[in-house]
């Protein structure tokens, strides 16, 4: 169960109130007091009454209230219920029940609108003070600080889970518009691919069906034309396809993320990757090794371990940028490269890259490297001294 959410199930309600439970520690007192027998059959029977409607009034407004919040009015009838019986229970019962007024800041900080928790927090502190001494508890100093600050703290919860939902709302937003965005992109480049094509082999099938009765060398050209055009625009397609399937390397370092985690493997990835002047090509050569690499490690290695590397080098054949993946496990099976590092090598070296594998004396290493820059037109690569 995330935080800000409402449990979904009776698991996850058992799971928040297992985790409420700890918090119930100042109920000690009262429940002490009552089972100690220093008080009447009638006013036992009312302790018990008046403690249990307490504890339901405190439960309802802080295990619902965070994630499904009652009405304004709902909330402040509650808390001024909560004060109430704290009041009241404290002055008849005896000094045991002070400990109620924890509770009831706690309630004010976790339910209460910022600017009312800010008065009525001091304000809950003052009155457990007031009915303490009253009842000639010096004791009650020594809650005063606990009362101050547990209530105030419950505000800075109650900001955090609000941030949370917040942000993981803003999250879902941002998916949403990229999705969209990514949705309008595709049907803007299908118009500009096949918006000309499809409307000449219209107009071409229309003047083919007109010359075909008296002039069918002129009908036998347009077809012709229909042909070459709708060959084209297949191989436009064919294109614009490629590139949205392209392999990316930032898309990689994010779901290897997740297969590493889930494998029980501890990664150490680098941020987003600078991969400027990079061509498309050398990213997906890179971009393959790296999943080749993460695949090892989850079926292969046995690792706990795993660092993935990302830098620029000035090497003597100019600006490399270097892949490197380090784990800690066995290294596999040990009988020699397999079909993924060889399909690896050569598709690195068709990019101007090239590959290395390194068994370690703890674990292996992969280092990936593919030219940084364009590569230079071939005119003007020097033959050989």
């Amino acid at each position: 169960m995330r935080l800000g959410e409402p449990p979904r199930n009776l698991g996850q309600a058992v799971s928040k109130l297992v985790w409420i439970m700890p918090w119930l520690v100042f109920f000690s007192s009262p429940v002490r007091d009552l089972l100690s027998g220093h008080h009447g059959s009638a006013a036992t029977a009312a302790g018990w009454a008046g403690f249990g409607v307490f504890v339901g009034t405190y439960l309802a407004l802080v295990f619902r209230n965070v994630s499904r919040a009652f009405s304004g009015p709902v909330v402040g009838v509650l808390v001024a219920l909560l004060g109430a019986l704290a009041v009241a229970l404290s002055l008849t019962m005896g000094p045991a029940w002070l400990g109620l007024f924890v509770y009831v800041s706690v309630a004010c900080g976790a339910t209460l609108t910022m600017r009312a928790a800010y008065v009525t927090i001091p304000l809950t502190t003052v009155t457990m003070l007031l009915v303490g001494l009253h009842g000639g508890e010096d004791d009650a100093w020594d809650l005063v600080l606990l009362v101050l600050l547990i209530g105030f703290a419950m505000t800075g919860v109650r900001q955090l889970v609000r941030t949370t939902v917040e942000l993981r709302k803003a999250r879902a937003t941002v998916a949403q518009l990229a999705a969209n965005e990514e949705r309008l992109r595709l049907a803007r480049d299908l118009h500009d691919l096949l918006g000309h094509s499809l409307s000449l082999i219209t107009l071409k099938s229309e003047l083919a069906g007109r010359m075909l009765p008296g002039q069918p060398e002129k009908a036998a050209q347009q077809v012709a034309d229909i042909e070459q055009v709708s060959r084209q625009a297949l191989v436009d397609v064919r294109e614009a396809v490629t590139g949205y399937r392209r392999t990316r390397l930032a898309d990689e370092l994010a779901g290897i993320q997740l297969a590493l985690t889930a494998a029980g493997v501890t990664a150490d990835l680098p941020a987003e990757p600078d991969l400027a002047e990079l061509p498309e090509e050398n990213e997906a050569a890179l971009a393959w090794a790296l999943r080749e690499a993460a695949t090892n490690v989850v079926r292969h290695s046995g690792a706990r371990r795993c660092a993935v590397a990302l830098v620029r080098r000035q090497t003597l054949e100019g600006p490399m940028l270097e892949l490197s993946v380090e784990d800690n496990g066995s290294g596999g099976s040990g009988q020699g490269p397999g079909n993924g590092l060889t399909g690896l090598t050569e598709r690195l070296e068709k990019v101007g890259g090239s590959l290395e594998a390194t068994r370690l004396k703890r674990g292996f290493r992969l280092v990936a490297r593919v030219p940084a820059g364009a590569p230079a037109p071939k005119g003007d690569v020097g033959s050989p001294a």
